[in-house]
């Protein structure tokens, strides 16, 4: 395994932005989100790397995500079959296609080649949200994030119908939850995120859970 040294993550600025360079493989990603790092940046306009480590970071902790009422009512309705790792695919190439275009897109082809080694590894989970149809299933909602130490570091999601990636995060957050793990890292504030429980945490009260699972505080 390769060692990637990375700045004090307390010497990131105001907005983020701890640090340039490096590159995408398993062992530098890995290293960065052990310490509450992640890549972000725009692949149309940077040529180099965008590390970030907010000090505020907006978690969701899977005791604690919120099912409203029409998603209680959505669920039972059985409309949609939830499954893990079966599309991993599938779900990063709708997250990167639901924002291409956008100014600031971050998911191009080399973020999708690097996730999809994790994935190989088994360190990155997709989650799937199908419609059942006359001829099978379709893929219509989903999310993936990196995965390991009981800990899920999410990336992206996409929904191709209302709600169906709130699907994906509940039974997302029920899966953790059995298997104890500490956090879901939401890394940056949306309102969508909110309403599903979401909320700030110190980075210091995070890279502490992160470091007890590193350590095996928190495992079975």
């Amino acid at each position: 395994m390769n060692y990637y040294t990375f700045p004090d993550p307390h010497d990131a600025d105001p907005d983020g932005v701890l640090c340039v360079g490096g590159d995408l493989s398993i062992d530098c990603l890995l290293q960065a989100y052990s310490q509450g790092i992640f890549p972000w940046y725009s692949f149309r306009d940077c040529d180099r790397i965008v590390w970030y480590c907010p000090q505020q970071r907006f978690v969701i902790f899977p005791d604690e995500v919120h099912v409203s009422h029409s998603m209680r009512t959505l669920m039972n309705k059985n409309l949609y079959e939830v499954t893990f790792n079966e599309d991993f695919k599938g779900v990063i190439s709708n997250c990167s296609k639901q924002r291409y275009d956008q100014e600031g897109a971050w998911l191009g082809e080399d973020m999708i080649e690097a996730y999809t080694r994790l994935h190989d590894e088994g360190l990155c989970t997709s989650v799937e949200v199908w419609e059942r149809t006359s001829d099978g299933r379709q893929l219509m909602g989903g999310l993936y994030g990196v995965d390991f130490n009981h800990a899920f570091f999410g990336e992206s999601m996409f929904s191709l119908k209302p709600n169906t990636s709130k699907l994906a995060l509940i039974r997302l957050a029920e899966h953790l939850k059995n298997k104890h793990y500490s956090l879901i890292d939401c890394q940056l504030h949306t309102n969508h995120l909110a309403s599903m429980g979401g909320r700030y945490i110190s980075y210091d009260d995070y890279i502490s859970l992160i470091y007890n699972n590193l350590l095996g505080v928190n495992e079975e």
